[in-house]
Order: C-alpha cells, then structure tokens, then sequence
C-alpha cells in the first residue's frame, strides 16, 4: 500500500494579529456571503447553465430553447423563471410571445471565467 502522503498545515503558533486586521475589514457582510452562495447555487445546475449559455448565443423563446436543449417547455419555463428571479436572465414580449436574454454583460463574463477556468491544467 502506498504512503499516505500528509497535507501540508501551518505549525506556527502565533497569531498574525496586522493579517487578520487587513482581512477582517475587507470581508463581506454575512448578508453578502449568503446572496453569493445562492447565485453561485443558480450555477451549480447543469440545465441552468446550458440555458444560459444557449442565451448566450442568441436572444431566444422558450419554444427555441426547448428546441436547442430537447427538453419539454415547461422544464424549460420552470428553469427560466428561476434564472429570472435570480437576476440572471430577462425577458420582453412581442404579441404572445416572450424572449428571454442574459441579464447583463456580468453573466456573460462568469459563465466565460468558467470556462477559461476549467480548461486550465496544472
């Protein structure tokens, strides 16, 4: 059986005090710490995030999204209304039909900063 190779961990004994000073004022507020968690929860769906990137692409129905993805329109239109709330996507209405497109340039950045991060290798 190979070794069990140890993690590394701090051995000092002293307390940093100019360290935790500097960080402390720079943290974010619980409040801000739990509205990130749920954003980050909104991408932690694959269908969520294939939505998104089809959105992306083009501005789009739920009819084209359906279409694009294979999947029913109502799984399509439950996704998008959670992406709505979540300030992620928005919609317009031409007649009876609702288009939906990214938010804002924000979203398009995170989901390309995904990307660009997992086709890094060490």
């Amino acid at each position: 059986m190979p070794a069990k190779k140890e993690q590394p961990f701090c051995s000092c004994t002293t307390i940093h005090d100019g360290v935790i000073a500097s960080a402390s004022k720079k943290m974010l507020s619980d409040e801000t710490v739990y509205e990130l968690s749920d954003f980050f929860k909104m991408l932690g769906d694959s269908t969520r995030i294939k939505i998104l990137q089809a959105l992306s692409l083009s501005e789009m129905c739920v009819c084209d999204i359906s279409a694009l993805l294979g999947m029913n329109q109502s799984a399509v239109s439950h996704q998008l209304k959670t992406l709505k709330s979540s300030r992620l996507v928005k919609f317009r209405r031409e007649g009876k039909v609702s288009y939906y497109s990214l938010a804002d340039s924000h979203v398009t950045q995170i989901l390309n900063k995904g990307i660009v991060h997992i086709g890094e290798k060490d």
